[in-house]
């Protein structure tokens, strides 16, 4: 396996934090992959969208042999196990999987844009991913640590 890629995973419907921990689960059975390592799970506020509840958030770190394309189909495949409904943008979701960095890539297609285009500004994705990878550097914007702290008016708590 010789990529590393960081997915944040999210939920506020149906046992949100059941399905985040079964999403990991998903994404270390994906073939040619490995879930090297994940954070421990957040609550957040929800960013726009309609009134909606609080999220339940964390960040994977996987070593696969998959093209990004493909993780991404792959990741896509998962939120719809897990009963994803795209009703309205930024609605309330049984599962969301956002592919946030591949390797130190920058990719932009119509399907896919790397790194996240709005992970920098979203602490419920820097605060689990400075705490699996405290010394990662965010193509483009720099060191996570450093972006972390630009977000940190934003409430985002621990539960474990």
């Amino acid at each position: 396996m010789r990529h590393t890629a960081w997915v944040g995973l999210g939920a506020n419907l149906d046992g949100p934090r059941e399905h985040v921990r079964a999403a990991l689960d998903d994404l270390d059975a994906l073939p040619a992959t490995r879930l090297d390592a994940a954070s421990r799970l957040y609550r957040s506020a929800p960013m726009g969208g309609p009134p909606q509840p609080e999220y339940v958030n964390a960040v994977a770190r996987l070593a696969t042999a998959l093209a990004p394309q493909s993780l991404l189909d792959a990741l896509l495949a998962i939120e719809s196990r897990h009963g994803r409904l795209r009703a309205a943008p930024n609605g309330p979701r049984s599962l969301d999987l956002d592919l946030l960095l591949y390797d130190a890539e920058r990719i932009d297609t119509p399907a896919l844009t790397l790194p996240h285009p709005r992970m920098h500004v979203r602490a419920f994705v820097l605060v689990p991913l400075l705490e699996i990878d405290p010394a990662l550097e965010i193509p483009g914007h720099g060191p996570v640590a450093d972006v972390a702290r630009a977000c940190a008016d934003q409430r985002v708590i621990c539960l474990e």
